[in-house]
């Protein structure tokens, strides 16, 4: 199950507002607050990344090695 849209465009957004948040920490907080907010930032971006990579293996078609090659299947 894809992520809808909508959730989609809010961590975008979320994203985009972190990236703000970490430009203005970097020249004003300790460097422990722009780990964490950096951390955030990956974390979002990684789920995203995660999401599709499930949604295209939960799509393919039974025995098909697809764009992902023999690492799934033996070689025939």
């Amino acid at each position: 199950m894809a992520l809808s849209e909508q959730v989609q465009g809010s961590l975008k957004s979320a994203e985009t507002n972190l990236r703000d948040a970490l430009a203005f920490a970097a020249r004003n907080e300790r460097p422990m607050v722009c780990n964490v907010i950096s951390d955030v930032i990956s974390r979002i971006d990684s789920m995203m990344d995660a999401d599709e990579i499930i949604d295209k293996l939960e799509n393919r078609e039974f025995g098909s090695k697809g764009k992902f090659g023999p690492f799934f299947g033996l070689e025939d």
